[in-house]
């Protein structure tokens, strides 16, 4: 991205790759990204949004640390005025990813307010969501994986050695539902305007979106894939009626990839088959989501656990990632065109889109067009969020991003929870990067930089 200085170079580099990210000159980022849109949660106060990230930094039984409070109240310095669920909270303790995430428990309701109150103080009339997850097949709620897996998959069953674990029955999640439904009742206590059922990334529901192949009540047929989310809206309705409901979507799926020899991904041999597969099935979704009355979409793709390239492009990877398989703005242009299909589709939808941070010095621009050209409603920020949190403020205002800022995607923030580290921008936040565990991310960085390189001397 340092040799794209230009807006002509830029340009011409997306023309010569077959990335078509819009650029009109004629766009003004202030202007349009501050433009105030109704949503059914209220009110935004501009186009930007933060983008829920699953941080590594609660207590082991769920509950937020300082460090978790410094991040929502930087998302609040950003301005943004959409917090896009700000924090991926687990609904029960076994659906944690980490044994540091945030997870539901007796006193959420008043450590979530504290949390919502610190993005209202910078920032009062942002609208602010809470998203809902279960991370099933990557359970990991004490350290150890402890996959919950709505059907068998032969490539993902390898990778968190599943080939012993249990198929949530159908008697299971008709008592989740009423556990998401729970949280979704803190999270209108604590404050929050809306919440997110998490439908995105491998996690569970996401999951049972692809369970073709699964018996029963939740699997098979479209309306037996979305049988999950269909309870879940109707009970929220009843039990926390005025509370908005959004959905972040995995709006399409890559093969899971494993590094070549050369560290490039390349896809991993074997049959997936996936939710997204399919474009006809993704605005099939997205008509059900309309008759739900569910307004809100967030849009991503695949997995960071088996294609990190489709939904976070980076030119570095983590630490036990691959080199990119092509120029990542190619990923950025289909990010950005999952929501813009979605977006034309269905007018009836309010679409966040993704993919933002790898743009860099770029991002504005781009999100202004994207914004003003129809592709979505607004702009979702995520890794970017972490290093420079002021950025979006800095656009609204007519000032320039701080450049030393600006997320770079070296991934060191999908290192450090590799490693069971605190999730942060620990090259260029100057908190993180005066940890001591930043030592631990580098070192692991270099170890893998040295076995892609010795992959490549072998070729």
């Amino acid at each position: 991205m340092k040799r794209l200085r230009t807006r002509e170079q830029f340009v011409a580099h997306c023309s010569a790759i077959g990335a078509q990210i819009p650029l009109d000159a004629t766009v003004d980022p202030a202007a349009v990204l501050g433009a105030p849109l109704a949503t059914p949660a209220g009110t935004a106060p501009n186009r930007f949004a933060v983008l829920p990230m699953e941080g590594w930094d609660g207590t082991r039984d769920g509950r937020p640390t300082g460090l978790v409070e410094r991040r929502w109240s930087r998302f609040g310095q950003s301005g943004a005025g959409l917090v896009w669920g700000g924090e991926a909270i687990a609904v029960e303790h076994r659906g944690r990813a980490n044994p540091c995430q945030l997870a539901i428990g007796p006193e959420s309701t008043r450590d979530l307010a504290r949390l919502r109150a610190l993005i209202a103080q910078a920032t009062p009339d942002a609208v602010v969501g809470l998203q809902l997850t279960h991370s099933g097949r990557w359970s990991r709620p004490d350290g150890a994986p402890e996959p919950l897996i709505a059907f068998r998959d032969p490539l993902l069953d390898v990778r968190v050695a599943a080939g012993d674990a249990h198929v949530v029955t159908d008697a299971q999640l008709d008592d989740l539902v009423g556990t998401f439904v729970r949280a979704a009742v803190v999270a209108r206590d604590a404050g929050f305007s809306f919440v997110d059922v998490k439908h995105c990334h491998g996690y569970l529901l996401h999951e049972l979106l692809s369970a073709y192949t699964r018996p029963g009540r939740y699997g098979g047929d479209l309306a037996g894939r979305t049988a999950f989310l269909r309870a879940v809206v109707s009970a929220i309705r009843r039990d926390a009626p005025g509370l908005a409901i959004g959905v972040r979507l995995s709006a399409f799926d890559v093969a899971p990839h494993i590094a070549g020899p050369d560290g490039h991904g390349v896809p991993e041999p074997g049959p997936h088959r996936a939710f997204g597969d399919d474009p006809a099935e993704i605005h099939e979704l997205c008509r059900v989501l309309v008759d739900l009355d569910v307004r809100m979409l967030c849009v991503s793709a695949g997995s960071p656990y088996w294609c990190p390239h489709a939904q976070r492009p980076a030119f570095f990877p983590p630490s036990d990632g691959y080199l990119p398989p092509r120029d990542p703005l190619v990923d950025v242009a289909r990010l950005l065109g999952a929501a813009e299909s979605i977006t034309r589709a269905h007018p009836e939808l309010i679409v966040v889109a993704s993919g933002f941070s790898y743009l860099q010095e770029w991002l504005p621009e781009v999100a202004a067009a994207v914004v003003a050209g129809g592709g979505a409603h607004f702009a979702g920020i995520g890794r970017g969020m972490l290093s420079h949190p002021e950025l979006t403020r800095r656009v609204l205002r007519r000032e320039a991003v701080d450049r030393t800022k600006l997320c770079r995607t070296f991934s060191d923030c999908t290192t450090s929870a590799r490693l069971g580290l605190p999730s942060g921008c620990y090259p260029l936040d100057a908190q993180y990067k005066a940890m001591t565990e930043r030592a631990q991310v580098v070192a692991a960085k270099r170890k893998a930089e040295a076995a892609r390189g010795g992959r490549r001397a072998a070729r």
